[in-house]
């Protein structure tokens, strides 16, 4: 029975103006399954999501359950300025109601744009190494590094990854989502 992961965050993780196939889950899946990993990546990406969003549909979105949890919100908290603490919150939650059911986390970071100043920069960061900290889970620090900077892996908007952003994304956070699958128990 393949491992079950719900990659569960907002439109980076949905793969927003992009095909099925070239969306985050699906370039994850077929990059897992290369190295032979037998895995079904499920899209639980909702373009526009808080963290409080997410938190709302966490339990219909699992349905079932899932081994693992690639737990990507914050990116659309941070661009409309919700205090840090909100999102930290419902993040918080998250992560409970998921270890609550025995799912493995892999928790993926957020970075705050410089142009909402510094305090408000330094508060929203430090969400994802605390939560790390505190629930003891893998981080991953950034979810859009390795693109974030280039604007050749970004859709016309600038903010979106493109289908070679994601590929980016995708190569750069396969060690992490490896080393987690490797703590999950076979079936």
């Amino acid at each position: 029975m393949p491992t079950k992961i719900l990659a569960f965050g907002d439109s980076l993780t949905a793969g927003y103006m992009l095909p099925g196939a070239a969306a985050f889950p699906s370039v994850l899946e077929k990059a897992l399954r290369g190295q032979g990993r037998d895995v079904t990546v499920i899209n639980g990406g909702v373009s526009g999501d808080t963290a409080t969003g997410g938190l709302a549909r966490l339990d219909w979105t699992l349905g079932d359950g899932a081994d693992v949890v690639i737990l990507e919100l914050g990116a659309n908290d941070m661009l409309r300025g919700i205090d840090p603490a909100v999102t930290k919150a419902a993040l918080s939650t998250i992560v409970e109601r998921l270890k609550a059911r025995n799912i493995k986390i892999l928790l993926a970071g957020m970075r705050a744009s410089p142009s909402l100043g510094r305090d408000y920069a330094d508060r929203f960061d430090a969400i994802y190494p605390a939560l790390a900290k505190t629930y003891d889970l893998p981080l991953y620090p950034f979810f859009l590094d390795g693109m974030v900077q280039d604007s050749t892996q970004k859709l016309a908007d600038g903010m979106h990854p493109n289908q070679r952003g994601v590929e980016t994304i995708v190569a750069h956070i396969l060690p992490s989502v490896d080393a987690l699958l490797q703590t999950v128990p076979k079936g």
